[in-house]
């Protein structure tokens, strides 16, 4: 591989070849029912559970067998306990959360992706939040199910969205004094200086409060 890199990547230190390759994201429109398959019971039941299901959901979207919910950040707490909560949606447990970063989709460029899982009625869907670079905060969902504490901690450390309400959001794989955020588009692929800037660990006790 030379210096210069793949893809027509120039001047950058990426020699990894990605740093030129462009490709745009096809955006998926609403889909319209019928759905098919347990899609369609899965919204009737949350409207029927949630009045304010039509102010919440933005759109729904159906693609490659997957049913995706995209949910209002402000509502976004609400609904997570209603689908865990309510007998006929019994979504017990959030599989994780990922953030994704699409630079070019302007106003909602931080995206969360909840993977959920019905082990009572075997099921799965998924949660998307859309939130703004410039104010990249979501409500933690650590409250609704505990599991995800450390995938929340994860997409923070990863993309930069800020979990509001986490009871203790550091980072969990960088160092704590690492400079910016790694899965995000923006972010360099190649010719960072590695420098960790402390030359002593402390005790795990003592650099991090959970209260």
């Amino acid at each position: 591989m030379s210096e210069a890199g793949m893809f027509g990547a120039h001047g950058t230190g990426d020699t990894s070849g990605f740093g030129g390759l462009v490709r745009s994201a096809a955006q998926t429109g609403s889909t319209e029912r019928p759905y098919g398959g347990y899609f369609d019971e899965v919204t009737d039941d949350l409207e029927r559970a949630y009045p304010l299901f039509s102010d919440a959901i933005e759109r729904v979207v159906v693609d490659r067998g997957e049913l995706t919910l995209y949910v209002k950040r402000d509502r976004l707490f609400d609904v997570a306990k209603i689908l865990r909560d309510t007998p006929t949606l019994r979504f017990e447990m959030c599989m994780g959360v990922n953030g994704v970063h699409y630079p070019q989709d302007s106003g909602r460029e931080m995206h969360a992706v909840y993977s959920l899982l019905s082990l009572t009625h075997n099921r799965r869907i998924r949660l998307e939040v859309c939130v703004p670079d410039s104010d990249s905060h979501i409500p933690s969902l650590v409250e609704v199910w505990a599991g995800i504490n450390w995938h929340e901690r994860e997409t923070f450390d990863m993309f930069g969205i800020i979990f509001d309400g986490h009871p203790g959001l550091t980072r969990i794989l960088m160092p704590d004094d690492w400079p910016g955020h790694p899965q995000r588009k923006d972010y360099p692929l190649g010719g960072i200086a590695i420098e960790y800037i402390g030359a002593t660990v402390p005790a795990p006790s003592e650099r991090r409060s959970y209260s």
